[in-house]
């Protein structure tokens, strides 16, 4: 003879399985494990992608202005190296961030001669007036980009502390955190940030 388990349910005893049980603890365990894993996709995405940078200075004016919150993707320069143009922020030796342009790459000979921007003795062709330098600063004279190294500038060169200044020269590749992507703030101006 079998005897099976009743349970009390509705108004009325109802067979109760084993099954049941195993049926549940599967479907509670599966709860978990689709909540666990979406909580570290979500902290994989915002360290990745959303580490918020708040801009100080006018130096990138027109694109980004004092008081800008911008978003930066860390990832990017962990698979591949900046490019010219990228909107990047590095960290100066302060330890404090910075958000600047990238305009020599390593190999490169930066300089600004009357005034004009040159790249590997080429004209910067680049629009918005991004070839117009008034102060030269280091590059003066030549300034040779050994490996790893980068030269920086504002777009806004005449309020920018950039890579023209012995303060931050040119700036190593393990200064350079992450590529800006998405200016947040202010909400009426959210906006992509795109290589020109």
């Amino acid at each position: 003879m079998q005897i099976v388990p009743l349970l009390y349910h509705g108004g009325q005893f109802v067979e109760f399985y084993q099954n049941d049980e195993i049926n549940l603890v599967r479907r509670l365990s599966g709860w978990v494990v689709d909540i666990v894993v979406a909580l570290a996709f979500a902290w994989f995405f915002l360290h990745a992608f959303g580490t918020q940078i708040l801009v100080s200075g006018q130096s990138m004016t027109p694109l980004l202005n004092s008081g800008d919150v911008v978003l930066m993707n860390r990832l990017v320069y962990d698979l591949g190296k900046p490019d010219r143009m990228d909107v990047v922020v590095f960290e100066r030796e302060d330890h404090r961030a910075n958000v600047k342009r990238v305009i020599g790459i390593p190999g490169d000979v930066v300089q600004i001669r009357d005034g004009i921007l040159y790249v590997n003795g080429k004209r910067f062709g680049a629009s918005e007036g991004l070839d117009y330098v008034s102060l030269a600063g280091l590059a003066e004279k030549p300034v040779v980009l050994e490996e790893g190294e980068y030269f920086l500038l504002g777009d806004n060169r005449d309020s920018s502390e950039d890579s023209r200044f012995a303060k931050t020269g040119n700036v190593k590749e393990e200064q350079i955190l992450g590529k800006v992507w998405l200016r947040l703030f202010p909400l009426i101006d959210i906006r992509w940030i795109r290589s020109h």
